[in-house]
């Protein structure tokens, strides 16, 4: 890619695209996997563990005093698909935040990464997350990494929950309207989906695809979308107001 693009805002994907793929599916989910039970049994007063318990017994066709064994296999099986199930996402997040919290979780990403998403925001860029993974893993991740604390690169944090599935042009018009309603052709998003880049250039978004050796995508057909295999290929440089 050796085009220069023009944006207010660059907002990324986490996943195969910040990082590796293995971060998320095995250490993460490693770490997630057998605390999802006592993490339930634990906080039946937090108002977002019991709404995600009953979001998973609903979806699974599960009793209402299904047994937190029944609702941890059904996790587990998403687990296992990959699914992108919003309780599920929650959970998570909130095992992860305490995770990080305690140190006991580290971010690593890849290393173009963290050297260009400084070097933008010192453009002047405004910088953003849209991940599958919930707002409150996401803030967590980037507590504590080997390159410290990048909480205060991103300025918004999106997810299924409040953008909508990273497949379809509406979530990316939620994500707009969140962030003031800018022009579309002043957004950029960058991913290793080549269906989620469908969803943004719908709305109107500049996108660039990311096929890193080695990650799920590396060889997909990214079709009209910009294709590079690191960060240090992009170059984005704020637009005028």
């Amino acid at each position: 890619m050796t085009d220069t693009l023009t944006a207010r805002w660059v907002v990324v994907d986490i996943e195969g695209t910040l990082t590796a793929t293995s971060q998320v599916h095995v250490v993460l989910y490693d770490y997630a996997r057998p605390r999802l039970g006592p993490w339930i049994d634990e906080h039946p007063d937090d108002d977002r563990v019991t709404a995600a318990v009953a979001e998973i017994k609903e979806d699974a066709g599960l009793a209402a005093d299904a047994s937190t064994e029944d609702v941890v296999s059904v996790l587990h099986s998403w687990m296992d698909a990959d699914r992108k199930a919003s309780p599920l996402k929650e959970l998570q997040g909130l095992i992860w935040e305490h995770g990080y919290t305690h140190r006991e979780l580290i971010s690593t990403y890849f290393p173009d990464v963290v050297p260009q998403l400084r070097a933008w925001k010192t453009a002047g860029l405004d910088l953003a997350v849209f991940s599958s993974g919930s707002v409150a893993g996401q803030i967590a991740s980037f507590s504590h990494t080997t390159e410290g604390d990048l909480r205060e690169l991103f300025d918004h944090h999106f997810d299924t929950v409040n953008a909508g599935p990273k497949r379809v042009p509406t979530s990316y018009a939620a994500i707009r309207a969140a962030l003031g309603s800018p022009d579309p052709a002043h957004l950029v998003f960058l991913s290793d989906v080549p269906a989620e880049l469908d969803g943004a250039a719908a709305d109107g978004w500049h996108t660039v695809g990311l096929a890193r050796p080695g990650e799920p995508f590396a060889d997909a057909d990214f079709g009209a979308h910009p294709v590079v295999t690191t960060f240090d290929d992009v170059t984005i440089e704020r637009a005028d107001d």
